[in-house]
C-alpha cells in the first residue's frame, strides 16, 4: 500500500509540474550589453577628413606620418595603463593654450585604431569645452546635461568614425556653475561608475587646465591617470612644478611636451 501511495503522490507532482507556466530563462545582462550591441543603438556620426585636417586632428589615419608621435604615445601610455588594471586616462595642462584637447582627441583617436580597444572621449571642461567644436559635432547636449539629469549617457553620446576610428565621444555645453557640479554627489558616482568598464575599454576625460580653478582637483581622486600637457612658448617651469605639486596623489602616466618644433620635412609638432 505504501508504494502504491507513493506512486500516486508522484504522479500528482509531474502533473502539475507539466501544468504550471513555463518560467522564461533569465537574460545574460552581461551579453546583452556587450560593446558592440552598445554601439549600434548610439547615434552615428562620420567626421570629415578636410574638416579634422584643418583642425589638425591626424590620429585617425595611420598612414599619416603625422599619427606617428600620437601612436608612440598610444604605445607608452596603453602599457602602463594594462599593467596596473587602469581604465580611466585624464588629460590636463596648467594653463589654457597648451594644446590639451588636441592631444586628447588625437590621443584617443590613435587608441581608437586599436581593433580590440573600444575608447570613450569625455569633455569634462565645463567650462570651455572644446571637443565638440573640434570634432564639428552639432550635439549641443553631452556630460553637463548626464551630470544634471536631463539626459542619459546613451543618449549624449556619439558614436563618431574617421578613418579607421571607430570612437564614443560624449562632448558638452559649458555650466554656469561648474565648481559646484564636478563636486557633487552626481558627478562622483558617475566618475566611479566608468571605472567598471569592460576589461579593453579605455576613457580619455579632457579636464579643464590644473592652474585656473579647483574643478581638476575635485574629479582627480576618481580617475586611474593623469597626463599633463605642457606647450613650448606658453607653460613656466614654475607651472609645471605647482601642477606636480597638486598631482602628488595621482598617478602621472606622461608629461608631454607640445609645439615643439621637429626637425623634419613636413614641419608638425606635439
Amino acid at each position: 500500500m505504501e508504494d502504491i501511495r507513493q506512486a500516486v503522490e508522484r504522479a500528482k507532482i509531474e502533473s502539475e509540474l507539466r501544468s504550471a507556466p513555463r518560467l522564461e530563462p533569465m537574460r545574460n545582462r552581461a551579453a546583452d550589453d556587450r560593446p558592440a550591441e552598445r554601439k549600434r543603438s548610439l547615434r552615428e556620426v562620420k567626421l570629415e577628413s578636410a574638416f579634422l585636417q584643418s583642425r589638425r586632428i591626424v590620429a585617425h589615419d595611420g598612414q599619416d606620418p603625422r599619427s606617428l608621435p600620437f601612436d608612440i604615445l598610444r604605445t607608452e601610455v596603453l602599457r602602463a595603463m594594462d599593467l596596473k588594471g587602469w581604465k580611466t586616462l585624464a588629460i590636463t595642462s596648467p594653463t589654457p593654450g597648451c594644446g590639451k584637447t588636441f592631444m586628447a582627441i588625437n590621443l584617443a583617436l590613435s587608441m581608437a585604431r586599436v581593433p580590440e580597444r573600444q575608447v570613450s572621449l569625455l569633455d569634462f571642461d565645463l567650462r570651455r569645452p572644446q571637443v565638440g567644436r573640434t570634432l564639428n559635432l552639432r550635439a549641443t547636449e553631452g556630460v553637463t546635461d548626464v551630470l544634471e539629469g536631463r539626459l542619459d549617457a546613451d543618449n549624449a553620446t556619439v558614436n563618431v568614425r574617421a578613418g579607421s576610428s571607430n570612437l564614443e565621444v560624449m562632448p558638452t555645453g559649458s555650466s554656469s556653475n561648474p565648481s559646484d557640479l564636478v563636486a557633487s554627489s552626481a558627478t562622483t558616482k558617475f566618475l566611479d561608475g566608468l571605472a567598471r568598464h569592460g576589461q579593453t575599454q579605455i576613457v580619455v576625460l579632457d579636464l579643464p587646465p590644473l592652474l585656473t580653478g579647483h574643478d581638476v582637483i575635485s574629479i582627480l581622486p576618481h580617475i586611474d591617470c593623469v597626463l599633463l600637457v605642457a606647450a613650448v612658448g606658453t607653460s613656466k617651469v614654475s607651472e609645471i612644478e605647482q601642477c606636480k605639486k597638486y598631482l602628488q596623489a595621482t598617478d602621472m602616466v606622461r608629461v608631454v611636451v607640445n609645439k615643439a618644433p621637429l626637425a623634419t620635412t613636413h614641419g608638425y609638432y606635439y
